[in-house]
């Protein structure tokens, strides 16, 4: 099993700021993206803030058995890993941004009821800060295109949720 950065990544350059959340949610509406339930609330808490100033990101995207866990992991034991190999978390504010960028994912497959709590087929999970530690308030964002339509979802998963090894994350390539 290779582990990163002895496997096969997507990279991306992301450029994120420079918007209010109003700006944000407007331009998703612009590109017909849709917004959970979930991802409203994240957008919808004063925790969650955006930077004035553009900037640019660089980002990996692995699937937690690119990290080694070729059985899963929580995501506490997902983002240890993740730095330990030099990756970090983005701002929440990373989400929005990359669905903005990123208009082209490749469509999900749907699901039927069974399939709940876990991350669905073709989703990309945004590995970022968490605003509360409450079980009922959203972790974070995630990507996903179903059907023709790009989606901006917000999702909750407490600290034993243990994410599947094909289950896909972005994170920061910290600057050396």
């Amino acid at each position: 099993m290779s582990i990163y950065p002895d496997c096969p990544t997507i990279t991306r350059t992301v450029e994120v700021g420079g918007l209010t959340k109003t700006q944000l949610i407007q331009k998703l509406q612009q590109y017909s993206i849709l917004i959970n339930e979930y991802g409203e609330k994240m957008f919808a808490d004063k925790k969650f803030t955006t930077s004035d100033t553009k900037y640019s990101l660089k980002t990996v995207e692995l699937s937690v058995m690119d990290l080694g866990f070729p059985d899963g992991a929580t995501t506490a034991q997902l983002f240890k890993r993740a730095r330990e190999l030099g990756l970090g978390l983005g701002p929440l504010e990373l989400g929005p941004h990359l669905r903005l960028e990123y208009l082209d994912q490749p469509e999900g497959y749907s699901e039927n009821a069974s399939q709940q709590n876990k991350a669905p087929s073709g989703s990309i999970t945004i590995a970022s800060e968490i605003l509360t530690k409450e079980d009922d308030f959203p972790q974070g964002f995630y990507l996903r295109r179903i059907n023709g339509v790009l989606w901006l979802r917000g999702y909750i998963a407490d600290q034993l949720h243990v994410w599947k090894p094909e289950d896909n994350f972005i994170f920061v390539k910290e600057e050396s």
